[in-house]
């Protein structure tokens, strides 16, 4: 079983590092660029213990990184929209006016359109390099058909 499979245990920066794949000078970083939150509760040189949440939210933070290839402003620009969402449907939930339901709603769409943007603008830039290989591709095949002579070593 995970370390992290324990929703009471709380683990140290080393051991979230390999839980997750990554080093603790990337969470160190992650935390002073404000991406993780900084345990309020830690004194100051003390070591920080990190939750199920913080490892939850860590994952998360490195699969997007990966999967879209963002920068750090990028993943902020995510990250910050996605929180916002949640605190949307927090008052969402909260409230039975029909009218400020409605402002959350348009509010949450605000959010999703730029999360949006950043996924389409990613899949633009992979298109165009899909694109470009295929391309070559078809040019190597083509000299291939032809018999393009290869030069004896």
């Amino acid at each position: 079983m995970s370390p992290v499979a324990d929703k009471t245990r709380t683990l140290r920066i080393g051991e979230v590092a390999s839980e997750v794949g990554t080093t603790p000078r990337t969470i160190r970083y992650y935390e002073e660029i404000g991406l993780l939150p900084e345990a309020a509760d830690r004194p100051s040189g003390g070591h920080r213990n990190y939750t199920t949440a913080d490892v939850d939210r860590l994952r998360e933070l490195i699969r997007l990184r990966d999967l879209l290839g963002v920068s750090l402003e990028e993943l902020r620009e995510l990250v910050e929209a996605e929180e916002a969402r949640a605190v949307l449907r927090r008052e969402f939930r909260a409230s039975e006016d029909p009218v400020r339901r409605r402002e959350i709603l348009h509010q949450s769409l605000g959010h999703l359109d730029r999360q949006l943007e950043l996924v389409r603008r990613r899949k633009g830039e992979l298109e165009r390099l899909e694109d470009e290989l295929r391309s070559r591709r078809r040019r190597v095949k083509r000299r291939l058909a032809d018999g393009a002579r290869v030069p004896a070593s």
